[in-house]
C-alpha cells in the first residue's frame, strides 16, 4: 500500500512541476504573463505565497487595480493570468 502511494504522488503534477528558479513561479501556461505583470510591482513571492481560486483571484487583482494603481488587463491576458494563478496556486484540500 506504501509502494502505490509513493508512486502516485510522484506522479502527480505537483510532484513534477517545474519551477522558474528566478521568480518561484511553476511553469505553465500563462507563467510568463504572472512573471511579467505581477512582479511589475511587487515580490512573485507574494504570489506563491497565496492561495486562491479564481474568483478570489479575481478579486484581488480588482482591488490592486483600484488601490494600488494597477494597470488594467486586456481581457485575454486578464483570463490567461486568472487560469494560471487558479490552476496552480488554487485553494489546497484539506488533509489531516
Amino acid at each position: 500500500m506504501k509502494r502505490i502511494v509513493l508512486a502516485l504522488l510522484l506522479a502527480s503534477p505537483a510532484a513534477v512541476a517545474e519551477t522558474d528558479e528566478k521568480t518561484g513561479l511553476e511553469i505553465a501556461p500563462g507563467w510568463k504573463q504572472v512573471r511579467a505583470h505581477c512582479g511589475g510591482c511587487h515580490s512573485h513571492a507574494l504570489v506563491t505565497g497565496q492561495r486562491a481560486d479564481r474568483e478570489t483571484w479575481l478579486d484581488i487583482i480588482r482591488w490592486m487595480q483600484e488601490t494600488q494603481n494597477l494597470w488594467q488587463f486586456e481581457p485575454a491576458v486578464e483570463d490567461e493570468i486568472l487560469d494560471y494563478l487558479a490552476a496552480n496556486y488554487g485553494p489546497r484540500q484539506a488533509y489531516r
